[in-house]
């Protein structure tokens, strides 16, 4: 793994600014920084130099908050999403505060003789999971039954913040009715918490005291045209080496499937990541990668370990030469979710383990 060629590059500089100009935006309230799947694959989550002054952070399954517990993270971790019955000795064991809004898991908690501290969750048109409000002054009644949970705070989860104005409004309205029910029989919530990258740059809800930071604090826009309401830096790079160069002649075909066909002579570069480290295949024949600061056509399928490029315009190009996949300058991670008609959170999440990270100052 340290000798692959390429490398998912993490700027700390970067990470620190973000947090930074984000505790700015917001003003009096708290940060929650969101390090579910592996920190959107940036691998913050296992740097605790990064992480260990936050107050309170968030992950979305018990095994995430397990880990961070194991690198030495002491302290408060909240699960947002509903665990499962089975996690309940490791959230005790662990110190970890969880989402509630399920029945049985709430009866489930009654077998143990601990405090469980909860978060109770609010549907208000995620359509996920959540307690509706209309049946949240039973669920509280049920809850002032149990004497081994701890009301810490409430939450929601907006499903449009980014997009649709009118519908963000009315989930805020709903979730204010249910943190008002919640605080009639537990008046002193610690946390309360609605917006993630969306809802922080689009709204200011005066009932909450804490953000979920998530895209936005590895740098990257959660919309279109958000890098103009937050200067946000780009935390990640990711990079590889030529692995092999040749010249082909006309009609010879690149890849699988024989899906490029050379008109002319050309010069074909070897690239070894491919698209079980992440690279998608969808980028075949369209896709395209820096080389000595020039933009450079992928030709033909992109293959499991390695993919091929057009370098015929290169005068000067060797084995062993750098390509960024992104350099979020010339190719930005959103060109390409573009391209791949998705999202930069997909991308970005889901570049493999086997692409080493490397942190750098």
């Amino acid at each position: 793994m340290e000798n692959r060629q390429s490398v998912l590059e993490i700027s700390k500089k970067a990470f620190k600014e973000n947090v930074k100009e984000i505790k700015n935006y917001i003003g009096n309230k708290d940060l929650m920084p969101v390090l579910k799947a592996n920190a959107y694959g940036t691998y913050i989550n296992r740097n605790l130099e990064l992480i260990k002054d936050f107050k309170i952070v968030a992950v979305a399954m018990v095994s995430e908050a397990i880990e961070l517990r194991k690198i030495g993270f002491e302290n408060e971790i909240f699960v947002l999403n509903q665990p499962y019955i089975e996690d309940i000795p490791n959230i005790l064991k662990y110190n970890i505060s969880v989402g509630l809004a399920s029945k049985n898991f709430l009866e489930a908690l009654e077998k143990y003789p601990f405090k469980v501290k909860v978060h109770l969750e609010i549907e208000t048109g995620m359509g996920r999971t959540g307690i509706y409000i209309k049946d949240l002054e039973n669920f509280i009644k049920l809850i002032k039954n149990n004497k081994n949970i701890e009301i810490e705070g409430v939450y929601t989860h907006f499903s449009v913040a980014d997009v649709d104005l009118k519908f963000t409004k009315e989930q805020i309205r709903k979730f204010e009715i249910g943190v008002n029910l919640v605080k009639k029989e537990f008046p002193n919530l610690k946390y309360i918490h609605s917006s993630a990258s969306n809802g922080i740059l689009n709204f200011k809800e005066d009932i909450c005291n804490l953000v979920r930071p998530g895209i936005i604090l590895y740098g990257y826009e959660p919309f279109e045209n958000a890098y103009n309401k937050i200067k946000l830096n780009p935390v990640a790079t990711l990079k590889s080496k030529i692995s092999f160069l040749k010249e082909i002649e006309p009609e010879t075909s690149i890849s699988y499937g024989r899906k490029f066909i050379s008109k002319k002579r050309m010069k074909i570069a070897t690239i070894g990541i491919g698209y079980a480290d992440g690279i998608r295949r969808i980028l075949s024949n369209k896709g395209e990668v820096i080389i000595k600061g020039k933009r450079e056509k992928i030709v033909g399928i992109i293959c499991m370990d390695s993919f091929m490029v057009d370098v015929t315009d290169i005068d000067e190009v060797k084995e062993g030469d750098e390509v960024f996949i992104w350099d979020n300058k010339i190719i930005t991670l959103e060109e390409i979710a573009k391209k791949c008609d998705t999202i930069n959170y997909e991308i970005i999440s889901t570049i493999q383990d086997r692409v080493p990270r490397k942190f750098v100052d």
